[in-house]
């Protein structure tokens, strides 16, 4: 049975995201402050967390932030009153899965939840299927979500590792930053661009050697950004 974990302080919210989850078969711990969240989603395994940005205690990015450090795997659906795009943005780039914005609809909300548990499992099944990839001084394994760059283990966020896993796996192919929206996050965030492009940048920070002249992930000007083909590499 899979554990989700609710942080939410609308018990009213809380209550009936409760009643459909136990309907889908899953066990759900509810908590309404974000420290006492934050704490339970540390100290215990979940497979799926709720979590609402404004909280008392800690705001849900710092929530999101904080389990992220310990945490990469577990996914997490944010929940916001807001409509800003800065919020579902920095949500996003905190490591967040996905985000919905209230009100919702709550067949979005569970198709959302089946969906991100869908890839989940997909990824578990698939996983002794993915090879090991060595570019240079690179090595990537995708079974211990692990990338080394010159033997020295690089952190990446989830959504970190997924975007060098995928463009490294089809070195020269160019994608578009709408087509890794759409792989990397699952399904389409029309006008989010810019979402990639500040994790391509991260990406760029932790394993280029000259930011302002990568050697590894490459820029198709006007188009998108691709991994370098092997025959580059060695020029």
């Amino acid at each position: 049975m899979k554990k989700v974990l609710v942080i939410e302080d609308d018990k009213d919210i809380s209550d009936l995201l409760e009643i459909h989850l136990l309907d889908l078969g899953y066990q759900v711990s509810k908590l309404y402050n974000g420290s006492a969240g934050l704490a339970a989603a540390l100290s215990s395994k979940f497979d799926f967390i709720v979590l609402d940005i404004m909280l008392p205690g800690k705001d849900g990015f710092e929530i999101c932030k904080e389990i992220r450090k310990q945490d990469e795997y577990t996914p997490i659906l944010m929940l916001t009153s807001k409509s800003e795009e800065f919020d579902k943005v920095l949500g996003l780039e905190f490591g967040a899965d996905d985000y919905l914005t209230k009100p919702f609809a709550i067949r979005e909300f569970i198709a959302r939840v089946k969906a991100i548990l869908r890839r989940v499992d997909a990824g578990k099944k698939s996983g002794g299927e993915e090879k090991e990839i060595k570019f240079g001084e690179i090595l990537i394994e995708p079974t211990l979500r692990k990338v080394t760059l010159a033997g020295n283990r690089i952190e990446l966020t989830p959504k970190e590792f997924e975007l060098i896993y995928l463009l490294a796996s089809h070195p020269g192919r160019t994608y578009t930053r709408e087509q890794l929206l759409n792989t990397i996050w699952g399904y389409q965030f029309n006008g989010y661009e810019h979402t990639v492009n500040s994790h391509i940048n991260r990406l760029r920070s932790k394993i280029e050697k000259e930011i302002s002249n990568p050697k590894y992930i490459l820029t198709t000007w006007g188009v998108g950004y691709r991994f370098v083909e092997e025959e580059e590499l060695n020029q």
